[in-house]
């Protein structure tokens, strides 16, 4: 055997264990939840070693973490030119992806992991609310800049009160009107 096979360090990652390993977590954290599932019943049911897990995932909160993320999609910022309009496409975007079923199921995957486990919460906070948080602060420095808002407005206090609207809205549905003009009226009473 030559010096360069002695070197590789193994076989090279799956995309399809990858999968198997995603769908696995998502599964399982349904079906026991968060505190009851484990690397290993996740490496049982995806079919993989427990090492190809850990060689992907520090913890089983970075994994749950990147499992729920895989079935959410990207929020874009919008760029209207306009505050009212950005805000309109941020909340219609936020209702094709919350208000599905699948939608509320993985909104509820994240509280309940969140609220039980505080190093899932912190992962979760660092690696997807914090860059959509930072994202979401450019719609509200364009808007001061064109003179929509006060130039005091905290971006990161807006972006925390609308995430809690939406989810209130989500547990408790407005009975007079939907669920984005509910939003959309929220915000402006904020604004």
């Amino acid at each position: 055997m030559s010096k360069t096979n002695q070197k590789m360090s193994g076989r090279p990652r799956s995309a399809k264990s990858h999968q198997a390993i995603l769908k696995a977590a998502l599964e399982l954290l349904g079906e026991v939840g968060f505190e009851n599932m484990s690397i290993e019943a996740i490496s049982i049911r995806a079919g993989v070693g427990k090492t190809t897990i850990y060689r992907r995932y520090k913890s089983k909160e970075e994994l749950v973490a990147d499992a729920i993320e895989s079935i959410r999609q990207d929020v874009v910022i919008p760029d209207t030119g306009n505050l009212d309009n950005d805000l309109d496409e941020l909340i219609e975007n936020a209702a094709q992806i919350t208000l599905s079923p699948l939608g509320k199921q993985t909104v509820a995957m994240i509280i309940s992991s969140a609220a039980s486990n505080y190093q899932f919460a912190q992962i979760y906070w660092t690696k997807y609310l914090q860059p959509r948080r930072e994202a979401f602060a450019s719609v509200i420095e364009r808007a001061k800049m064109r003179n929509e808002i006060q130039a005091d407005v905290d971006s990161g206090l807006i972006f925390d009160s609308m995430s809690g609207i939406m989810l209130y809205a989500l547990i408790f549905p407005p009975e007079t009107e939907s669920w984005t003009t509910y939003v959309r009226r929220a915000l402006h009473l904020l604004l």
